[in-house]
């Protein structure tokens, strides 16, 4: 099978690069099958500590391939055919470890919902936005519906929605879209020190706990999420990294974390 997915590890952050640059990287079943299985090797592999997702050439994900769906029979369709890995496209947000997108270029449909999964965003200033869909005759797909309005607020979301108009990288950081907008050939980067950083400085484990806090406390209340935060801030004063942070500050020196262990979070 072809590459449509490159991994390259580096100092504990993988490089995952959507590679079919010649259709601006247009998101197939072999690209999702690959896509995913990265996902999950890297979870599991102690050497990964964090992911940063982009795409080769001048394009992030220009969305679906639309010659694979047009070859297909509308009434035949089953969720296998759209989800082969057997993974929700929402998969990078139960990963325990940090997920980064560098969009170095057009973002549209399933290519945009891609990125909304990734936990930080860096994105080129003159790169393209659009949801797509209901200039395709499709609904708000892959839950974007849930995450779009958590991120812009419900009336962006119906605008950009409804619209399926197209936005640069600058409106998109404007509007919570994306976190931090940069020239193209400077955004991955950015978004490489940025996870370097989060490698070498952060504990694994930490890492892995807050992210879960973040998106259970989206769907529970105030006073659940503060309860549980006591709970898990008594727990993380026993554990070795809170140790190893404290005194690797106090010698101003890089901390020494452990990788994180599949069986602690």
């Amino acid at each position: 099978m072809t590459d449509v997915v490159l991994a390259e590890n580096t100092d504990g952050v993988l490089l995952l690069t959507l590679n079919r640059p010649e259709k601006l990287n247009a998101w197939t079943p072999a690209m999702e099958e690959q896509f995913f299985g990265a996902l999950a090797a890297a979870d599991a592999d102690p050497s990964v500590r964090v992911i940063v997702v982009t795409g080769a050439g001048r394009g992030f994900c220009a969305g679906a391939d639309l010659t694979a769906l047009g070859a297909v029979d509308p009434s035949s369709i089953t969720e296998a055919d759209i989800h082969p890995s057997g993974k929700p496209i929402s998969y990078a947000l139960s990963l325990r470890k940090p997920v980064v997108a560098a969009i170095n270029g057009p973002t549209a449909g399933i290519g945009l919902v891609i990125a909304l999964y990734c936990d930080v965003r860096f994105a080129a200033a003159d790169a393209k936005f659009t949801t797509a869909f209901s200039r395709r005759g499709l609904i708000a797909e892959h839950g974007i519906a849930w995450q779009l309005p958590r991120l812009v607020g419900t009336s962006r979301a119906m605008d950009l929605l409804l619209s399926s108009r197209i936005l640069l990288g600058e409106e998109a950081a404007r509007i919570g879209l994306v976190d931090h907008v940069l020239p193209v050939d400077e955004v991955l980067p950015a978004a490489l020190a940025y996870s370097r950083d989060l490698a070498i400085n952060c504990s694994p484990q930490s890492m892995a706990i807050i992210k879960r806090q973040v998106y259970q406390a989206l769907e529970s209340d105030l006073d659940t999420s503060r309860r549980e935060a006591v709970d898990l801030m008594l727990a993380s004063f026993t554990q070795d990294d809170f140790r190893e942070g404290v005194l690797s500050h106090l010698e101003r020196r890089e901390p020494r974390f452990a990788p994180l262990d599949p069986d602690t979070v």
